[in-house]
């Protein structure tokens, strides 16, 4: 589904901000990224998403190597990519209805399929009864889900969200941290970038840490700290998806309030 390969990104011809990174995505799976500010996070989503390009290395998103995809393919590309932002990037003269079908105004989709898929997902994100409403009369989580409810419209195979819970209060970000959950049991794949510690603890799901650039830890069931020391990825040494069956027994995590850790086998 997503697979990086000796990815390095370089700002100015001497900020490092992505160093040599290994990694692979299977589909379905829900990703966290996390790491201090300037560890990389954004920029990956970055990538991911092609708004910018890799200086050196491979991003294969659905079979496709999106380093080399050309600038009037992208919008294609985006069709099976959708992305949550923190500060949600909403149209303010739309209404919620509006902000969510433009998901599919802007790739051509007919007003047939508009007006039957925008209620399914405003119900699904809990908005049916805000359709009407503009942005400025929604709250922070309300806006939050409409972003998700537009980026999800189009069903796509991938969801990155960038920091999807950095502006909200603690209750409202459990509430985004479910519908998410949701949404990857459809069998999206969830790529999320993350500061909030309870959160990561709380969900236990993969984990790959950034520092300086590399990524330092890669776990199946992790939480936000490593409670050993975290391996460094060595340049070129690809960090496997698929850590050891029997890993290091950790402390039980922090349990984020209202938010369950989600079991599975």
């Amino acid at each position: 589904m997503i697979r990086l390969q000796a990815v390095t990104k370089v700002y100015d011809g001497t900020t490092i901000a992505i160093r040599e990174v290994n990694a692979s995505i299977e589909k379905g799976e829900f990703v966290f990224l996390v790491g201090p500010s300037g560890s990389g996070k954004s920029t990956l989503i970055r990538l991911l998403m092609r708004e910018e390009k890799p200086t050196n290395g491979e991003i294969w998103v659905a079979g496709r190597n999106i380093a080399e995809l050309p600038d009037w393919k992208v919008p294609y590309l985006r069709r099976s990519v959708g992305t949550v932002f923190q500060d949600f990037k909403l149209l303010p003269n739309r209404t919620v209805f509006g902000n969510v079908a433009f998901a599919l105004e802007v790739i051509g989709r007919p007003k047939a399929m508009v007006a039957q898929q925008v209620p399914k997902v405003l119900k699904l994100v809990g908005l049916s009864s805000k359709a009407d409403r503009l942005p400025r009369q929604l709250s922070g989580g309300e806006q939050q889900r409409v972003s998700i409810a537009r980026a999800f419209v189009n069903r796509p195979l991938i969801l990155l969200a960038d920091e999807p819970t950095g502006n909200l209060d603690p209750g409202t970000s459990v509430g985004i941290m479910r519908l998410l959950d949701r949404i990857n049991r459809t069998g999206t794949t969830v790529v999320m970038a993350s500061h909030d510690h309870a959160i990561v603890d709380a969900m236990r799901r993969r984990v790959i840490e950034l520092a300086g650039g590399r990524i330092v830890r890669d776990e199946t069931r992790g939480v936000y700290e490593a409670q050993t020391s975290s391996r460094e990825q060595e340049p070129g040494i690809p960090v496997s998806s698929n850590p050891s069956p029997a890993p290091t027994k950790q402390s039980p995590p922090e349990r984020h309030p209202g938010l369950p850790a989600v079991e599975r086998a």
